[in-house]
This record gives C-alpha cells, structure tokens and sequence, in this order.
C-alpha cells in the first residue's frame, strides 16, 4: 500500500492483491521503519458503524475507516477511487494503484492494468 501525504490530503494506493485482502479480511496495514525502532504505522480498515470516510491519528499510527457498504462495492466494482473528508479539513482519497505508464520497466504485476495504455 502507498501512503502519500500532501499538505493536508492523505492519500492511499491499494493493489489488486491489497484490494482483495482488504475485501476478504476487511483490513490492510503497513509500517515504515525509522533510525532509533520508531515507526510510523498506517491501515485501511472497513467499518460497519462508519457513515463515512475517516481517518484518525493515534501517534504511532494513521487509520483510514471506511463504511463497509462503500468498501465492498469499490472492491468488487470498476469505481477506482473513493473520496472524503475529515475533521479539520483533511481531505482523504483511496484508490486502486494502476500500473506506471512513463516507467514500464518498472511494472508492478499486481497493480491494475492502466486504462490509459495503448
């Protein structure tokens, strides 16, 4: 999963096989790794309760809800992103990651094909 972070957007990338886990486990989590054992954690969950797309920030850890009705459809369907906000105006968007057109070299096998190819 890719985490981006841009002024005040959090943005997500999933791959096919992030998707499915997600989708089939109903949460997906990575970790960077700092000098010193810190670590900065960042998930995806889906959330039954959740009317909406939120994130929250324990210190230690990003966690993005997303309502589980939302999740399931954008995980089954051709929908690429889901959007939101979130308390003080942080804009959140996840996405499913598309294979990279101007560096085909570097093909990931488990992103999703890019509608833009030729």
């Amino acid at each position: 999963m890719k985490l981006r972070i841009q002024g005040n957007s959090l943005r997500l990338r999933l791959t096919r096989k992030e998707v499915a886990e997600l989708h089939d486990r109903g949460r997906v989590e990575s970790c960077i790794e700092f000098a010193s054992g810190h670590s900065l954690a960042y998930a995806i969950e889906s959330a039954a309760q959740a009317t909406s797309v939120a994130a929250s920030f324990d210190g230690n850890a990003i966690r993005v809800a997303v309502p589980a009705l939302v999740m399931m459809e954008w995980a089954e369907g051709d929908r690429v992103s889901i959007d939101g906000g979130s308390q003080a105006n942080l804009q959140l968007l996840i996405e499913k990651d598309f294979q990279c057109l101007h560096k085909p070299d570097q093909k990931d096998p488990d992103a999703y094909p890019n509608p833009l190819a030729s």
